[in-house]
């Protein structure tokens, strides 16, 4: 009977041990002791977070969120990279899907509304991106003898059209690599986006010489890090992180490796805002 009971208690024990062990294995909350993080990022934005065809992930947000993940306890190879398009970002938050996005996410108050922010890290400018050699665009008025491209649904080519020059000719396009081809073509004059964007495309190896920015701040938009409403610790690590990026000279690196090749007159590395 003894033996039996001595057996049962060994049996419950290393039962215990082992649930113990499931469920400290995976923590999504300390990369102390070999936890894992999913983050959100674009795959489709050179400069900014695109997935190369041999598998790599690359672009600015993607060496932020790197370095906030190392900041936050986590190696490079604890981080699983999850698409994040911007129709979807606030869904992967609120469902938990991601720890948090890094994914030219501009802060709003209708965003704001859904989920938290850290940062910002990055002050963008709604911009032009035209041929390296067009001299007749100097200022948003000048589009309204010319064939403006953006993406469809783009609030940025809608700007264009509500306010700045509403007789600009807008093509519509499936993608910015459809409106660069155009404009490498001259089948349209101008492609608007985020600065940040057009220089991550004009930074491209193939793409260097044949275009640049028109340096016009039409908009402001200032990139933050989403994270689940209500994680205020979270918001305060991450922001830590940013500003120890800043400090330390990773961001002004992270900048030049990522948009150096398009003469990107980036804006300084913003003041944090997002605390509450």
């Amino acid at each position: 009977m003894k033996l039996r009971k001595t057996s049962a208690a060994i049996a419950t024990g290393l039962v215990l041990t082992l649930a113990l062990t499931a469920c400290g294995g995976d923590s999504d909350d300390s990369g102390k002791g070999g936890g894992k993080i999913t983050i959100g990022i674009k795959f489709d934005q050179p400069g900014i977070g695109l997935k190369t065809p041999d598998g790599k992930y690359t672009g600015f947000d993607v060496d932020v969120a790197t370095y906030v993940a190392k900041e936050l306890g986590f190696e490079p190879g604890d981080i699983t990279w999850k698409q994040a398009p911007s129709a979807d970002r606030e869904t992967l938050i609120s469902n938990g899907d991601v720890k948090f996005i890094a994914a030219s996410y501009s802060i709003n108050d209708k965003r704001k509304a859904k989920v938290d922010f850290a940062g910002p890290y990055l002050l963008a400018h709604q911009d032009l991106l035209i041929r390296a050699d067009e001299k007749s665009i100097t200022k948003a008025e000048d589009l309204n003898s010319k064939k403006l491209c953006s993406v469809t649904g783009s609030t940025s080519a809608q700007n264009v059209s509500d306010k700045l020059a509403p007789k600009a000719d807008l093509q519509n396009y499936g993608g910015y690599s459809e409106c660069l081809t155009g404009l490498e073509n001259k089948a349209v004059d101008a492609l608007t986006t985020d600065d940040s964007i057009l220089a991550g495309y004009a930074a491209q190896k193939e793409h260097q010489g044949k275009f640049k920015l028109a340096g016009l701040k039409l908009s402001d938009e200032n990139y933050g890090i989403g994270l689940k409403k209500g994680d205020k610790d979270l918001q305060s690590k991450i922001n830590k992180a940013l500003e120890k990026m800043k400090s330390d000279g990773s961001w002004d690196k992270f900048v030049k490796a990522n948009f150096g090749p398009a003469n990107y007159k980036n804006e300084p590395a913003p003041a944090i805002t997002e605390t509450s």
